[in-house]
C-alpha cells in the first residue's frame, strides 16, 4: 500500500499532467468493451477531480506506432457503445469525403494536389473535347486580336507634363537600344517585363483608393489588371521563343525593381503623368515590334512556328508562325496605348477615372 505522502504526490502529479495528456470520459458501468482494459475506479482521480460514483472513467490510448503521450487521445463514451474499428472507419470515410484532387497538371507534369478542403478546379476542355493544357489562363480569357487598329496614331505632347513624359520614355529607350541592338527576341522579353508593371501598380492603387473612399472604380481596376495580365502573357510567349541568358535575367531583376518603385511614386504624385508615360511607352513598343517584323521579313530572324501557348491564347490557326505572334502582340500594344492616353486625358480634364466607363475587354 502507498503511504499518504506518496498518495498525495501521485494525486498532485496526475492533477497537473492530466489536462496535458489525458481526457476523461464518462462511461456507464455496463459499457465494458474497452473498460476492462482501461477503466479506473469510481473513486479515482482524473484532471484533479474525483469521478462521480455512478460512472467509470475510461482513458483510451490510440496505438499509433512511434507516437508517445503527446498523441494520446480519448474517446467519450456515453450510453452508446463505440468500437475502435468503427471509429477508424468513420475518420477514414470523412477524410476521403473531404479530400479532393486538383484535376489535370496544366501540361507541366505536376502531380495531382490533394486537398482536404474540397477545392476542386473545374475540368476544362477545348471545343474539340481535348483537355485544356494551361492553368495560367482559361478558354474564356482567350480572344482574337484586332489587327485593324491604327498603328500610326500618336499623341502630340502639348503640356509640360506631356513633354516630360515623352522625354522620359526616349531616355529609357537609349540604353535599351544600346544593350539589345537587333536581338529583338530578347528585347521583347525585356520590354514585356517592364510593360506588365504599370497596369498592376495602377490597379492596386485604384483598389486601395476604392476601399478608402467606399466608392466604385468605374471598372478601371479590372481594366488595368487586364492590361497587366495581357502583358505578362506576352512575356510567357516570348520566353518560349528566346531563352534569356543569366545576365539578362539579372538585368530584368534590377530594372523591374527600379521601375516598379519609380512608377509607384509617379502614380501617387500624378496619375495623369503616369498614364501618359505608359502611353508613350506603348508607342515605342509598337515601333520595336514593327522593326521586329522587318527583320523577320528579311530572314535575319528565323520565322519559327508559333508557341503553343500563343496559339491557344490568341485563338490562332495551328500553323501560325512567329511573325503572326508579333502581329497580334503589336496590336495589343496599340490598344494599351489608346487606353493609357485616354486615362491621362480624363485626368487632364479634371475628372477621376471612375467618371468614365473603363474599356473592359479592349485588347
Amino acid at each position: 500500500m502507498m503511504s499518504r505522502g506518496a498518495t498525495r504526490v501521485a494525486r498532485s502529479v496526475i492533477g497537473h499532467m492530466g489536462p496535458r495528456y489525458f481526457s476523461g470520459a464518462a462511461m456507464g458501468p455496463h459499457d465494458t468493451s474497452l473498460g476492462k482494459l482501461f477503466a479506473c475506479g469510481a473513486t479515482g482521480f482524473l484532471h484533479g477531480n474525483p469521478a462521480k460514483p455512478s460512472e467509470n472513467v475510461m482513458v483510451a490510448w490510440f496505438g499509433y506506432g512511434g507516437i508517445g503521450s503527446r498523441q494520446a487521445s480519448t474517446l467519450a463514451l456515453g450510453d452508446k457503445k463505440v468500437e475502435d474499428e468503427e471509429e477508424v472507419k468513420a475518420v477514414k470515410s470523412g477524410a476521403a469525403g473531404g479530400a479532393t484532387a486538383a484535376a489535370g497538371d496544366g501540361g507541366n507534369g505536376n502531380k495531382e494536389v490533394v486537398s482536404y478542403w474540397g477545392v476542386e478546379p473545374p475540368k476544362v476542355t477545348k471545343e474539340d473535347g481535348s483537355e485544356w493544357s494551361w492553368n495560367c489562363f482559361r478558354p474564356w480569357e482567350t480572344y482574337k486580336a484586332d489587327l485593324t487598329i491604327d498603328l500610326e496614331k500618336k499623341h502630340v505632347p502639348v503640356t509640360f507634363l506631356d513633354k516630360f513624359a515623352l522625354w522620359t520614355v526616349k531616355t529609357l529607350r537609349w540604353p535599351t537600344d544600346l544593350f539589345f541592338q537587333r536581338r529583338y527576341g530578347c528585347r521583347a522579353m525585356m520590354l514585356e517585363t517592364v510593360a506588365a508593371v504599370p497596369g498592376m501598380v495602377g490597379g492596386m492603387l485604384l483598389h486601395c483608393k476604392s476601399l478608402r473612399r467606399f466608392e466604385h472604380s468605374g471598372g478601371w481596376i479590372k481594366a488595368l489588371l487586364e492590361e497587366a495580365e495581357n502583358e505578362r502573357m506576352h512575356l510567357m510567349t516570348f520566353m518560349e521563343v528566346s531563352k534569356p541568358r543569366w545576365y539578362e535575367r539579372a538585368l530584368v531583376f534590377a530594372v523591374q525593381g527600379v521601375f516598379f518603385n519609380a512608377y509607384f511614386l509617379t502614380y501617387i504624385l500624378s496619375p495623369k503623368l503616369a498614364h501618359r508615360i505608359v502611353g508613350y511607352l506603348e508607342e515605342e513598343a509598337i515601333h520595336s515590334y514593327t522593326e521586329f517584323l522587318k527583320e523577320l521579313d528579311k530572314g535575319t530572324i528565323e520565322n519559327v512556328p508559333a508557341p503553343a501557348i500563343a496559339i491557344d491564347y490568341w485563338r490562332m490557326p495551328p500553323d501560325s508562325t512567329l511573325r503572326d505572334v508579333v502581329m497580334v502582340v503589336r496590336a495589343d500594344e496599340a490598344h494599351h496605348r489608346d487606353v493609357n492616353h485616354f486615362a491621362s486625358d480624363i485626368h487632364y480634364q479634371g475628372h477621376e477615372l471612375r467618371k468614365a466607363p473603363a474599356p473592359l475587354g479592349y485588347h
